[in-house]
């Protein structure tokens, strides 16, 4: 809040654009912290807040299609005015004005930015049918349609879309080929020799695992039927899911003179260059003592972030509160890969425990410990919370593990 303003919603309403998990959970943290003027949503998908971790799970296999976040009713108890199916198109800061594609604006006294995350596409490739890529519940509910058992499956990308994708796919009884660029599956978020292991559950669930190779080219008249990869082979394919990363959705902001780079540049509290703007959740690129600025892509940091932001606003959070320790999670054929601390590529790696299917393993930079991932260990993770808050030297831990 600027001194020209005498209170928090004087000017207009906080308008938050972006209708995911942060937008719910910024509303959920401005009343919680005492915020009572009012407030708008503006999303560019028709449906209420959704949650979007089940879409390559539970929704894509026919488990569930209903993750709405929030009835309706919320958002009437809560005197939120929901601006649904209209994307913003820009920000007209001197106006304190979101403008709106269908030509309307939205007056706003503070805007934050929850816009979220855009999957990348692959440039060069022919519009087929039966080629999908993943952000809505409508992509999730287009490719659902297609899984038949027997069909050839071909998943491009191993992060944690396209392993949840090949693992609802393979119960859905598809042959499935997950290609991955890097040496290994996830390599780029646990590393080559963690992805590893997830890789080798993939492999006895059943699906073709191929690390170092990517996608070349698709074929097919209409609609897909073959596929090239790097290494040259040919496969025939009856269906193609892209999985290969995103990217934060700020083109919208490019003319706003906001700043940007790999999504909005924000302080600790997500705070913008301009004291009217700020960004939660995976679009938003906070400043991290310990990296500078990061975007963090996880579902759990949405609402961390959306308290913090919160509490700047509206001037009541504790500027001395101690930094959540990241977490973040992916279910996969029934297991829970399990992820606490931040993972950096020149960590040590400890694997404490590995019985063929399930492990534990440590991470440590400059002897101390970093971040601790299993894989249907549950309880050998969330013990490490605190452990990995305090920066608890790595032999110690060594010495008592487990043989």
């Amino acid at each position: 809040m600027s001194s020209d303003d005498s209170a928090v919603g004087a000017v207009g309403p906080i308008v938050i654009v972006g209708g995911g998990l942060a937008a719910v959970r910024t509303v959920e943290e401005l009343r919680q912290a005492g915020y009572d003027g009012d407030l708008v949503i503006v999303g560019d998908e028709p449906h209420l807040p959704y949650d979007r971790p089940p879409l390559s799970k539970e929704v894509v296999r026919g488990e569930n299609d209903d993750t709405t976040l929030r009835p309706r009713e919320f958002y009437d108890e809560q005197r939120v005015e929901l601006r649904l199916g209209v994307a913003a198109s820009g920000l007209d800061r001197a106006r304190r004005m979101v403008r709106l594609a269908d030509g309307g604006e939205v007056a706003y006294g503070e805007v934050i930015v929850a816009t979220g995350l855009a999957p990348r596409r692959i440039p060069g490739l022919p519009e087929l049918a039966g080629v999908h890529v993943l952000r809505s519940v409508d992509d999730s509910r287009a490719l659902r349609t297609e899984l038949r058992e027997g069909a050839r499956a071909l998943v491009v990308g191993a992060g944690f879309i396209g392993c949840e994708l090949a693992a609802s796919m393979r119960a859905l009884g598809l042959d499935v080929v997950l290609v991955e660029p890097q040496p290994a599956p996830l390599a780029s978020v646990l590393g080559a020799r963690v992805g590893a292991l997830v890789g080798r559950l993939h492999t006895a669930e059943g699906v073709d695992v191929r690390a170092g190779v990517g996608l070349t080219a698709l074929t097919g008249d209409g609609r897909v039927r073959g596929a090239v990869l790097s290494d040259g082979t040919e496969l025939e394919v009856d269906v193609v899911a892209i999985g290969i990363g995103s990217v934060p959705v700020t083109g919208w902001l490019e003319d706003a003179g906001v700043a940007l780079d790999n999504g909005v540049l924000c302080d600790e509290v997500g705070r913008t260059d301009d004291p009217h703007v700020w960004a939660v959740g995976d679009v938003a690129s906070w400043r991290h003592d310990s990296c500078g600025h990061k975007r963090v892509e996880h579902w759990s940091n949405a609402g961390d972030q959306a308290k913090i932001l919160a509490g700047a606003l509206t001037g009541t959070g504790d500027p001395n509160a101690p930094a959540q320790v990241p977490y973040f999670w992916s279910d996969q054929y029934g297991l829970k890969v399990q992820a606490l601390g931040t993972v950096s590529a020149d960590d040590d790696v400890h694997v404490i425990k590995d019985d063929g299917r399930k492990f534990v393993v440590y991470y440590s930079n400059g002897g101390a410990l970093t971040a601790v991932v299993g894989l249907g260990s549950a309880g050998a993770v969330m013990k490490m919370r605190a452990k990995i808050a305090a920066g608890t030297p790595i032999a110690d831990l060594l010495e008592s593990a487990p043989a």
